[in-house]
């Protein structure tokens, strides 16, 4: 095989690799002698079946089969030996006229991993911020438990409905003045304020009293589950056939019996255990936060823009359907575009902490055992049908980039509790709201920290935009999540060629 590096820029390459026709020609050779023994023609003997009747069957599909795997040859072969250490998988093309016995030209582009420096681990300081599940919190929640399993009771006369009250109405919807399909119903019930219906449905609502009838005007959202609906403007006649109120919450130990419980102090003990834990993720959320800006505030460096693109888009396509859920989807988007590279800014973060946590993991001998992976493989197959999680797990263990990504969230995990355990660590007690403000104004709206940066990495809240306009969606929460970058760590999937259009 030839080699000639047409390509060497920043964390780019491109190659171009000349497969000689006789290796292709002998893997074909190869191929033939091992199909026919199996080969049965009538007229020949199990077996006997000459090599050029073979190929003249089967030639097509064996040069194909041949060719494909040199071409997979070539570029291990090519990865191996000028040690480069893919970031993606490498884009492979055949070269336009090649046919069957001539040289093959493949020209091969990919992205690498940077040189990371051993990430230091020295020096790191965090503060932990600590809630108690006190004996008042844990009544609010048993209350709020209450206050789900309530029931509801008639309405005073005259009453009108308001937030929280129970409307039950029969409904005929039109489109165009003409009834769409499931466009109506009788003794549909719904609680204002639940946002079970289309945007504005249960605003319309508040004020009405049994026996009303009322015409209102919605819009279907833009990405509603019926094409023929999606965007559309439709009206509704409404019969209001009862109002209910909501009936008094009670936490005692009839209601906790009710769940099949012993007695309301076994049901605060759970709530205190389930509050003890959502405290938890709390204080972790906050400190590793806080871990990720001393990271990415010591270190610096170049990152391939192929993740980059792949993590903006992910970060985009979220955007994108949280942006179909809005009032005025439109209107988001136009947010979304005049933050455009403010996200992409979070992209280049996100893959540079990936990548930073993944050396780390290395370094340090970070691992997940083949019991973890075999527990997150089965718990990523239940999202499919029983006769497609077995095909499921054969897939991901046949194919390293799959796996990689099932056990990224987990190895990252681990590093960063690695971190944690290396970390000086100070304890203060806090409250619940002091908390998730720490948390609030530990973002700082998409910033990217890096030496030099001259930004405040402390408690000061970023400043917000004017609370009339509405977000697409918070940037905090992207900026603190790194790219799965330790699936880019391993070897790249095989490519097979393809030629060029």
């Amino acid at each position: 095989m030839q080699t000639v590096e047409t390509l060497n820029e920043g964390l780019k390459r491109a190659y171009t690799l000349t497969i000689a026709a006789k290796d292709i020609s002998k893997r074909v050779e190869r191929e033939v002698a091992r199909l026919a023994p199996q080969i049965r023609m009538p007229g020949f003997r199990p077996g006997k079946v000459p090599a050029n009747l073979v190929k003249k069957m089967h030639g097509e599909a064996i040069q194909g089969d041949a060719l494909n795997a040199s071409v997979q040859e070539a570029v291990q072969a090519l990865i191996a030996d000028q040690k480069l250490r893919p970031a993606m998988s490498p884009s492979v093309e055949l070269a336009e006229g090649y046919t069957h016995g001539k040289d093959a030209e493949l020209a091969v582009a990919l992205e690498i991993l940077p040189n990371i420096d051993t990430p230091s681990i020295d020096g790191l300081k965090l503060e932990r911020l600590t809630i108690e599940a006190s004996a008042d919190a844990v009544d609010e929640a048993v209350l709020r438990i209450a206050q789900q399993q309530k029931g509801y009771d008639d309405a005073p006369k005259g009453h009108k409905a308001k937030t929280g009250d129970l409307v039950v109405m029969d409904f005929v919807g039109k489109v165009d003045g003409v009834v769409f399909d499931g466009g109506t119903g009788e003794d549909m019930s719904v609680e204002i304020g639940s946002g079970r219906l289309i945007p504005g449905f249960e605003d319309q609502i508040i004020g009405v009293k049994s026996g009303d009838e009322k015409t209102i005007t919605v819009t279907f959202p833009a990405d509603y589950t019926v094409e023929t609906l999606k965007g559309k403007e439709a009206t509704f006649d409404l019969v209001i056939k009862d109002v209910r109120v909501p009936g008094e919450a009670k936490a005692d130990d009839a209601f906790a019996k009710s769940l099949g419980l012993e007695g309301i102090d076994q049901l605060r003990e759970l709530m205190k255990g389930q509050l003890e834990q959502e405290f938890n993720q709390l204080t972790r959320t906050h400190m590793k936060r806080r871990l990720l800006d001393q990271l990415a505030a010591s270190h610096d460096f170049d990152v391939p823009p192929g993740m980059v693109e792949a993590e903006f888009n992910q970060i985009w396509a979220q955007l994108e359907h949280e942006a179909g859920h809005e009032a005025d989807p439109e209107a988001a988007r136009a947010d979304m575009e005049k933050d455009r590279d403010d996200y992409r800014a979070i992209a280049v973060r996100r893959v540079r902490l990936g990548l930073l946590l993944s050396e780390i993991g290395q370094a340090n001998n970070v691992q997940i055992s083949a019991q973890e992976m075999n527990r997150l493989i089965t718990q990523a197959s239940m999202q499919y049908g029983p006769g497609e999680r077995e095909r499921f797990i054969q897939y991901v263990q046949q194919d390293p980039m799959a796996a990689a990504q099932i056990r990224a969230p987990l190895y990252e995990d681990k590093v960063v509790d690695f971190l944690f355990s290396k970390a000086e660590i100070t304890d203060r007690a806090v409250t619940r709201e002091e908390l998730e403000a720490a948390i609030e104004a530990d973002s700082d709206e998409g910033h990217v920290h890096g030496p030099g940066c001259g930004h405040d990495h402390g408690d000061a809240k970023p400043a917000k935009k004017p609370a009339a306009k509405k977000a697409a969606a918070p940037k905090t929460e992207k900026a603190e999540k790194p790219a799965k970058a330790e699936a880019a760590a391993k070897p790249a999937k095989k490519a097979p060629a393809k030629k060029k259009a």
